[in-house]
């Protein structure tokens, strides 16, 4: 069964390989919220240790180490590839002129819900920067189309992902000898807290002119590395997957909510546990391809150091990160779900494809 399902996953794979492609792309923008799964450049700059702007990340990106966390692309990257678009997004660091107007990423490593989280590896772009950020975008784009109306109604068109909640766990919860969150709050407690904020940003995000937004769940924190070196173990560490689980209905259900609330924006919600749990292509799961660091920034990359050879069959770079080839197949099944559970109410390729309000 095991060998039939990874057949099954390595066609599924090979049928949705695509690359950047000649025509319009299926939006017109689209814009990127989150940690350092989606971060291609944020953090450079920064006074943090959450930064991967050195090798041996980005040893197989065409133009190296860029502060992406993994050897390659990351889901970013390959969604503005299955979108259609003829460039990656750019980071809001470097963004400038008209190409805004394709989209920014703002996403930033080490970046919570919550603002405390990932404080102790230093300074971060928490979600509510972001979208502090983002407002500054609009103004920039109202600026060149001409005024506050038409930026809106582009904005109308784009598509928006956000990816966050990681380090609200990972750099936050999970440390109590940092943290205090896990002393004040139970683990269904502490999820309905970052449902409750994370809803209010979300609002505001609406409230700027989203109408098409993927809400990406979290994957598998439990099954980490770092997550096993911290318990001793080679298992997934059922009580941090359990919290997990925790957040991701909570999560699920607020989409509900949105899609309730906002009748004229379309939410979706990307399972992300579900989608990290079957990565058939990939046989080395419990171990990081690079050799990573055992001080701060512990478990990242250690500077200069040759990576494994065979990245192909790695599920972790690092202690935290999937290589290029899971993020590959994780953003396949977001963007073209390859099982129900994959996405709901639908996956994004449906998502960008449903018409507006104003366009009905």
């Amino acid at each position: 069964m095991a060998c039939y399902v990874k057949i099954v996953l390595t066609i599924y794979l090979v049928l949705n390989l695509k690359t950047f492609v000649q025509g319009a792309p299926e939006v017109p923008c689209y814009f990127i919220f989150g940690d350092s799964l989606l971060d291609n450049g944020n953090n450079n700059d920064l006074h943090t240790t959450a930064k991967a702007n050195y090798a041996p990340y980005g040893i197989d990106f065409p133009n190296g180490p860029t502060g992406r966390f993994t050897n390659g692309r990351n889901t970013a990257d390959f969604l503005a590839e299955r979108l259609g678009f003829e460039h990656y997004i750019p980071p809001f660091a470097s963004a400038e002129g008209s190409e805004i107007l394709e989209g920014v990423n703002y996403a930033s490593g080490s970046a919570g819900i919550r603002n405390d989280s990932g404080s102790h590896l230093g300074d971060r772009i928490y979600l509510g920067r972001q979208l502090e950020n983002h407002k500054v975008t609009i103004s920039r784009i109202a600026d060149l189309l001409g005024n506050a109306t038409s930026a809106k109604k582009h904005l109308n068109k784009c598509l928006f992902i956000v990816g966050i909640g990681s380090n609200d766990y990972i750099n936050n919860y999970l440390m109590p000898e940092i943290y205090p969150s896990s002393d004040l709050y139970t683990p269904s407690e502490y999820a309905t807290a970052l449902i409750t904020q994370y809803s209010q940003h979300l609002r505001t995000l609406y409230e700027d002119g989203a109408r098409k937004v993927a809400l990406f769940g979290l994957g598998q924190v439990g099954c980490i590395p770092a997550e096993m070196k911290k318990h001793n173990t080679r298992r997934c560490v059922g009580s941090t997957s359990d919290a997990i689980q925790l957040f991701n209905s909570k999560l699920k259900s607020l989409v509900g909510d949105l899609n309730t609330n906002f009748p004229d924006a379309k939410f979706t919600y990307i399972n992300m546990y579900s989608i990290s749990s079957v990565i058939g292509v990939v046989s080395v799961l419990n171990r990081p391809c690079c050799k990573v660091l055992e001080t701060m920034p512990e478990g990242q990359c250690a500077p200069g150091e040759t990576p494994c050879l065979l990245r192909g069959i790695y599920l972790f770079y690092d202690n935290f990160h999937p290589t290029e080839i899971a993020n590959r197949i994780a953003t396949n099944r977001a963007y073209n779900a390859l099982l129900p559970s994959d996405a709901y109410p639908m996956d994004i390729r449906r998502l960008v494809r449903t018409n507006n309000v104003y366009d009905e």
